[in-house]
């Protein structure tokens, strides 16, 4: 179906132009998911913007071969590479809410695609995108079609951008990072779903992702790139198993496991990394010690329940409201890691946001220690809480204001919480703790969008320290991070826990990774906690039948290579 042969992209700059990817070769067959893995930077997405000809400017093709079954991709016109476009190569994209339009119904967007490339009435066409939303597991799809896309869930979403992609009979589906986010419940339906339109459409996919666990679940193939080359291509099975490139390897090793614990995450770059628990010395690690005056910090909730209005639908009857959080009574003990799971609306950062005072619970008491937690609105900027619970957050790059220098980002806290007076003092504990969190100094000077997602998240983490928190909120830190830079966080989010005696709610939809980080779980499900536990009993002896279903459907790392 596909074939590319010795592929080179340069992306041209004042410097020369940059490689982005050389020498790969690549064949995908009908039926067929091939995965395409690597760390960031890797070039992944620009073999699959190259092959749908989407390369952003003023990058350039600028070698190799590009066949889709017979038509040579590389020498159609721009008019006819237009007309294969959504035809016969179609592409889904990460985030489904910026796929899909916000102003128009799923109905439209789905009509207008199949009217641009078929010739067929608007009654066929609806018929059309109605039958589709049944193929792909929408129910009531008759009345659903008439949503917008903000009243879906991201699963729904994601299933939606599916339709949009198959409703042209293509031959070829790019889908990048179609899964990232996603809870495992959502994210076996997904993958489900694209394994049965591959046997049933014969459709190939070209599934480019950094969730390995994913490429065990479902490709047929695998290839591993790093630095824009080819590493390692072959049967999943065999790549996956017994791997033999020393990088594909070290990829492996990145991988958290399921089936039991482990001290440290391993990286490929574990050879220049420091032992575990080390931390440099340096004066924001004194300046953080001087400040642990009192005594580790718990948190307890006793019956928190939190409901937001319903949506009217008649001016007859008051709507329902909807609940949120039921009869929530939990306890964090001090200096632990609480692990929090559940699916995507099941109340997991809304539980957060109640703990940090972002909006107010119904009912119920919250307890920082020994005292009792102002709730919402009524927790005061001069609170002592403000300053001693802190949180990171998924997305690095929206939490940190991109008109910001870093430095400027890291000294706020230390002027609001009135630690630090002086602009130089605070500029310089600033440079201390970048290097506390494996960054160069240097990055004071820079802006947010300079970095990688790992490096954001490092400034994040940082940002949150310099408050001198005592009770950290981990809500998804790593969820849009590949394996590699994954493990480089949470080792260091390990160290900081151990060396400042944090407690930590770590809140995840990866239960490998939930596992690896916690010593206690809580299990929600529609806003009620279905099992509390240790972590070590919970997974090797779950007691609740929904806990059980999320670790059945979590894929199991093959490692039989290893010794």
């Amino acid at each position: 179906m596909l074939t590319i042969k010795d592929l080179a992209v340069k992306f041209p700059s004042r410097f020369g132009d940059v490689s982005a990817i050389e020498d790969v070769d690549m064949t995908i067959a009908p039926g067929e998911i091939h995965g395409l893995v690597g760390e960031s930077g890797a070039g992944k997405s620009t073999v699959g913007a190259a092959v749908i000809g989407l390369l952003s400017t003023p990058g350039y093709i600028a070698g190799g071969e590009l066949t889709l079954g017979d038509t040579d991709l590389r020498s159609l016109s721009e008019q006819e590479a237009h007309a294969i476009r959504g035809d016969r190569i179609s592409m889904i994209f990460q985030d489904p809410q910026t796929s899909l339009n916000p102003l128009m119904t799923i109905e439209d967007q789905l009509v207008e695609t199949i009217q641009a490339h078929s010739d067929v009435s608007q009654g066929a066409a609806v018929k059309r995108a109605v039958d589709l939303l049944e193929e792909i597991g929408i129910d009531n799809a008759a009345t659903r079609i008439k949503a917008y896309p903000h009243q879906f869930s991201g699963g729904m979403r994601q299933r939606v951008v599916i339709a949009l992609a198959i409703c042209t009979d293509p031959e070829l589906i790019i889908a990048d990072e179609p899964t990232t986010a996603l809870d495992v419940a959502v994210q076996s339906q997904v993958l489900d779903l694209i394994r049965r339109l591959a046997k049933d459409r014969q459709i190939a996919f070209m599934l480019i992702t950094h969730d390995i666990g994913v490429i065990a679940q479902i490709a047929d193939r695998v290839t591993v790139m790093r630095k824009g080359r080819v590493m390692e291509t072959g049967d999943t099975e065999q790549v996956l198993s017994r791997p033999t490139h020393p990088y594909t390897r070290a990829l492996m090793d990145a991988v958290p496991p399921l089936d039991h614990r482990i001290t440290r995450f391993r990286t490929p770059t574990d050879a220049e990394t420091a032992p575990p628990g080390s931390i440099p010395d340096n004066a924001a690690e004194r300046w953080l010690l001087e400040g642990q005056q009192h005594e580790l910090l718990g948190l307890t909730l006793d019956g928190i329940h939190l409901s937001f209005p319903g949506t009217r639908t008649s001016i007859w009857r008051k709507p329902d409201p909807f609940v949120a959080l039921q009869d929530i009574n939990l306890t964090i003990r001090p200096g632990s890691i609480m692990g929090l799971v559940g699916e995507s609306g099941s109340g997991k950062s809304t539980l957060a946001k109640a703990i940090t005072g972002l909006i107010a619970p119904t009912s119920g008491t919250m307890f920082l220690g020994d005292n009792v937690l102002p709730a919402g609105r009524a927790r005061k900027r001069n609170d002592p809480s403000r300053q001693l619970i802190q949180m990171v957050f998924q997305d690095p790059y929206s939490s940190l204001n991109s008109r910001h220098r870093i430095g400027d980002i890291l000294s706020e806290p230390l002027w609001l919480y009135g630690f630090v007076n002086d602009a130089a003092e605070r500029r310089s504990l600033a440079a201390a703790m970048l290097e506390l969190v494996g960054m160069a100094p240097d990055a004071i000077d820079k802006y947010p969008h300079q970095f990688s997602g790992g490096q954001r998240q490092r400034v994040a983490v940082a940002r949150a320290l310099l408050a001198r928190p005592r009770f950290l909120i981990c809500d998804e830190p790593t969820s849009a991070l590949d394996v590699s830079i994954q493990a480089e966080i949470l080792n260091l989010l390990k160290d900081l826990q151990s060396v400042f005696g944090l407690t930590i709610l770590f809140i995840s939809h990866n239960l490998a990774v939930v596992r690896q980080m916690s010593d206690d779980i809580a299990v929600l499900r529609n806003g009620k906690i279905e099992e509390i536990g240790s972590t070590e009993g919970m997974f090797e002896r779950p007691q609740a039948d929904y806990t059980k279903k999320l670790l059945a459907l979590t894929p199991v790392m093959p490692r039989t290579w290893q010794v």
